[in-house]
């Protein structure tokens, strides 16, 4: 019963094909092979539209390097105060980008409003002492399990713009964001407003893959020498293309999101039941968080089950002593019989 993070469990056995066919013969490195070529076609594909993509293998580079992309060293990036790259990514969007400034803000259930956006953007009064806002970020699905609709989106969107912004969406559960919607890529991405995502794969069922997608195609000019000097560049990099066609292919990555996000929600209404339990934020893609007396989540650990604490400060709100904020991530390879089991054990041990 691991419901700790779809990290923990493995690759998709038609990623692994594609991996197995890749390894056949010779191709030409960093990028030159045929994988690779027909992946950047596809994801253009995806989105309707001609679109610069750029393999990598985690979401941390992903997202340091297409905020290098959109943000000068002296620049300014507004994001939500729990996003990966304010409190998860040990100050890497700060380097690729060569020192632009993070300004995390705390929004309810894992979002920022435009009104928060514009409140901030306001305080930049000093001129050339304050960094210049530059871009704002958002996380799709969020840290805390909840989406941005292509409504919520553009607001952000249309808010900045006039102001010379560009618009970063860090997509590392983005198939759980696109299957939770029910919103096509195109709808919930440029058309919106967005001009570089951070495609993710990793989560969802690759062995290590992520892409930036760059909407804006001019802000790919430079590309290759940022991804080459940060490190990103792979010498076979065929097997990332292979990754990402077999990821692709008969819209695996959206099945597999709707098999994670299916079992959250199965999850949640499971864990409602529980006069002692509460659900705090609405459940929109594979993450649950509940609260839950501390005593009850001592027993499941003890049990064998597996998940995290989180930070009680993300409700919000205060909790009681002897509660605790807990978070429940789901993969497309969590058995469902787990799910079961698990709310089992929980009816067992709750009283």
């Amino acid at each position: 019963m691991n419901f700790a993070s779809d990290n923990h469990y493995g690759v998709h056995p038609r990623i692994l094909e594609g991996i197995a066919e890749a390894n056949a013969g010779s191709a030409p490195a960093y990028g030159g092979d045929d994988w690779t070529k027909k992946a950047e076609e596809q994801l253009s594909k995806v989105f309707e539209r001609e679109v610069r993509s750029f393999l990598v293998t985690t979401g941390t580079a992903a997202n340091g390097l297409a905020l290098s992309a959109l943000t000068p060293p002296y620049g300014a990036v507004i994001c939500h105060g729990e996003a990966h790259i304010s409190v998860d990514e040990c100050n890497s969007p700060e380097m690729f980008t060569g020192g632009a400034k993070i300004l995390g803000l705390h929004g309810p259930a894992g979002k920022i409003t435009p009104a928060m956006v514009e409140k901030t953007l306001k305080g930049f009064i000093r001129g050339e002492h304050d960094p210049k806002p530059a871009a704002v970020s958002l996380t799709n699905s969020t840290e805390l399990g909840t989406t941005y609709s292509p409504k919520d989106v553009k607001a952000i969107s249309s808010l900045i713009k006039p102001r010379g912004m560009k618009l970063h969406m860090d997509g590392a559960r983005f198939a759980n964001a696109i299957a939770g919607l029910n919103v096509s890529p195109a709808e919930l991405t440029w058309k919106s407003g967005v001009d570089a995502l951070s495609f993710g794969a990793t989560k969802n069922g690759a062995m290590m893959l992520e892409a930036v997608v760059f909407f804006d195609v001019k802000l790919a000019d430079d590309f290759i020498y940022r991804r080459m000097r940060g490190g990103q560049l792979v010498s076979k990099g065929r097997y990332l293309g292979a990754q990402m066609l077999a990821y692709l292919k008969g819209g695996l990555w959206l099945e597999n999101a709707k098999l994670a996000n299916g079992l959250a929600a199965q999850l949640a209404e499971g864990l409602g039941k529980f006069k002692k339990i509460r659900i705090p934020n609405p459940v929109q893609a594979n993450e649950v968080f509940a609260v839950m007396p501390r005593a009850l989540n001592d027993k499941l650990l003890a049990s064998g089950a597996k998940f995290y604490d989180w930070m009680p400060d993300s409700l919000g709100k205060a909790i009681a002593d002897d509660e605790i904020f807990v978070r429940f991530v789901l993969s497309y390879a969590t058995p469902e019989a787990d799910v079961r089991k698990f709310l089992a054990l929980v009816k067992e041990l709750h009283a």
